[in-house]
C-alpha cells in the first residue's frame, strides 16, 4: 500500500537562493509556521549511509508531545485527518514508499464508545529510499492533527531532515 504523498514543487525564495519547502515561508521574515506550536517533533537520524542505487530502509523516529494524540495514517472515521509523511523527490534521491505503524486505540471520556486509532509518544516511520552515489538531503514534513484530551487542533507539519550519503 503506498501510504506517500509526493509533493512535486518547491517554492523558491529570493534569500541567496534559497528553497524552502511548499508549505514553509507563507510570511516573509519569521515565518507564521515558527510561531505555532509544534505537537510533534522528528527525533533523527540526522544521517545516513546507505548502499547507492538500492533500496535502503531509513527509520524516522518522532515523538508526540505528553497529554497529546495524533490520528495515525489509517483513522477509523473518513472525516479524521490521517497522518502523512510528505517528501520531496528528486533524481537523485526517491522514496518509493513509507511503513506506518499501526495506531494504538485510544477513547475520549466524551465517548467512550468509540475507539480512535492515533499514536502517542514515540512512534517510527520507515521510509524506502533508493539513492544514486553522492550525498543528499531528504526533505519533508510529518502532517497530523494533533488533539488533547478536549478539542483538536489545526493540522500542522513537522520538519523533517536527513542527510542521505550514497556509497
Amino acid at each position: 500500500m503506498r501510504l506517500l504523498w509526493y509533493v512535486a514543487l518547491l517554492a523558491t525564495t529570493s534569500l541567496a537562493g534559497a528553497q524552502k519547502l511548499p508549505w514553509q515561508g507563507r510570511l516573509t521574515g519569521a515565518s507564521m509556521e515558527n510561531k505555532r506550536p509544534q505537537y510533534v517533533q522528528y527525533l533523527f537520524p540526522e544521517q545516513v549511509s546507505v548502499a547507492a542505487g538500492k533500496d535502503a530502509v531509513i527509520d524516522l523516529h518522532f515523538r508526540v508531545n505528553p497529554g497529546m494524540h495524533i490520528n495515525s495514517h489509517t483513522p477509523r472515521e473518513k472525516w479524521l485527518i490521517a497522518t502523512r509523511l510528505l517528501v520531496i523527490d528528486s533524481p537523485e534521491l526517491s522514496v518509493s514508499r513509507v511503513e506506518f505503524p499501526a495506531g494504538e486505540d485510544y477513547t475520549l471520556a466524551s465517548m467512550p464508545k468509540d475507539k480512535l486509532s492515533v499514536y502517542t509518544g514515540e512512534f517510527v516511520l520507515q521510509a524506502h529510499i533508493v539513492a544514486k552515489r553522492g550525498q543528499h538531503i531528504m526533505q519533508g514534513a510529518l502532517r497530523y492533527q494533533a488533539c488533547d484530551a478536549n478539542s483538536c487542533y489545526p493540522p500542522r507539519e513537522a520538519p523533517v531532515a536527513v542527510d542521505v550519503i550514497a556509497k
